[in-house]
């Protein structure tokens, strides 16, 4: 028992950590995520308890009637200035606690961040915090940390995983231009995605899994900057990490070879499906999808299968669609849509001969498409369950639908 060591607990201020300079082989936290939980009003239901069961133990922690709340890091407010004043703080003080980090840690000594958020604008602020502190990502990777079967997962796109995010404080390299440090980025996070999509990672958790990988690149110049002079910061980079990621998404989900032969509209359902699945999203993060693929979200909502509620945007399966309005649209969605709908009600024939008309029926894009939407959605999804029927009789559908197009030619040769 000679070498037994009890540790100190102290509780402070991120912001002010009672610490001398370059004290600290390595630093781990887990800092707020942004608007995502009310931290201090879920914990005043402990704190009551706690304070009438150990409060005259620790008098020091328990001066409040309810937890402290006037300097917790969340992105949220009550105070004047409602939301853009809660955000600004968030990354005001985030920043000031990553700058304590460096400043306590020994030189190259090691800290890691554990963050997580669903929104761009939840990245943009860790990563502007991050970078103006000094520290340099050197690695990150995605950790299961949530439970899939909670009911926040199953009713929104929440996520599955945490990035943890590895820095040393060490000296930065200079300036990098935005250009190659772009290609620098492809060539790294090309790499990762490899490698994340080997390991099972999926949907939205791999999209925030890239942002990850870019930062370990990104965080290593003092600053980035353009030819034109300006200085890139976290808005820049994660719009080019969405292009990259959604390019690698869409041609890993077809399994290559016909993701140039889709129109935007087509690769936005499917990587929608993908990476939210049914799930509603915020117009802003929904937006931003829809510009990795080529499409101003805001000219197609309420036109098609893309519907906006209030500030939420929603994909519509087949089955929440009217039949009248999908015959005569040609875009490859929208007739699979119809295509099903028409399987659902039992019109085998009318099917068939739309398929053969339209020359849909013939075309290998058309049942990848389907194939590939099935493989991202759940076993009791209603949509999924129509491809899946539909796709059962594929080969059957494709031997009629070429039987009867030489029938066809036939009788116009024997016409003639």
């Amino acid at each position: 028992m000679k070498n037994l060591h009890i540790p100190q607990v102290i509780q402070s201020s991120a912001t002010s950590l009672p610490y001398p300079d370059n004290y600290f082989d390595a630093v781990f936290t887990d800092p707020p995520y942004y608007d995502n939980v009310p931290y201090s009003y879920l914990s005043d239901f402990f704190y009551v308890w706690l304070k009438r069961s150990i409060g005259d133990l620790y008098p020091e922690l328990f001066s409040t009637p309810l937890t402290p709340k006037s300097k917790e890091i969340v992105a949220y407010s009550n105070q004047e200035g409602g939301f853009e004043a809660g955000k600004k703080y968030f990354e005001d003080m985030l920043k000031k606690s990553f700058q304590e980090i460096y400043r306590v840690l020994k030189p190259e000594g090691i800290a890691t961040i554990v963050y997580t958020h669903k929104s761009t604008s939840g990245w943009e602020t860790l990563i502007n915090s991050l970078l103006d502190s000094g520290l340099v990502p050197i690695a990150s990777w995605p950790i299961d940390t949530e439970m899939k079967s909670r009911l926040r997962a199953q009713e929104s796109a929440a996520l599955a995983s945490s990035i943890y995010i590895v820095c040393r404080k060490m000296k930065r390299e200079g300036t990098g231009w935005f250009n190659n440090v772009k290609d620098e980025i492809k060539k790294h996070i090309y790499q990762k995605l490899e490698r994340l999509w080997q390991e099972g990672v999926s949907g939205a958790d791999f999209f925030i899994a890239g942002i990850g990988s870019a930062i370990e690149i990104f965080g290593k110049y003092e600053k980035v900057m353009d030819y034109e002079g300006n200085i890139i910061r976290a808005d820049k980079l994660l719009e080019y990490v969405r292009e990259i990621v959604t390019d690698y998404a869409v041609r890993q989900i077809l399994h290559n070879g016909i993701a140039g032969e889709l129109s935007p509209l087509t690769r936005f359902y499917i990587l929608w499906r993908w990476t939210y699945g049914e799930a509603k999203v915020e117009f802003d993060d929904a937006r931003k999808l829809a510009q990795s693929t080529g499409i101003d979200l805001a000219k197609e909502w309420n036109k098609g299968f893309i519907k906006k509620d209030k500030e939420l945007i929603r994909v519509l399966g087949p089955h929440e669609r009217d039949l009248a309005g999908l015959e005569n649209s040609n875009e490859l969605i929208d007739v699979l849509h119809y295509v099903l709908l028409l399987w659902k009600d039992g019109k085998r024939e009318e099917m068939k001969k739309f398929l053969s008309d339209s020359g849909f029926g013939n075309k290998d894009v058309f049942y990848r498409v389907a194939q590939a939407v099935s493989e991202t959605l759940p076993i009791d999804s209603k949509e999924k369950k129509l491809l899946d029927g539909f796709l059962s009789g594929k080969d059957k559908l494709l031997g009629e639908i070429k039987e009867e197009k030489a029938k066809t030619k036939l009788s116009e040769f024997d016409e003639k």
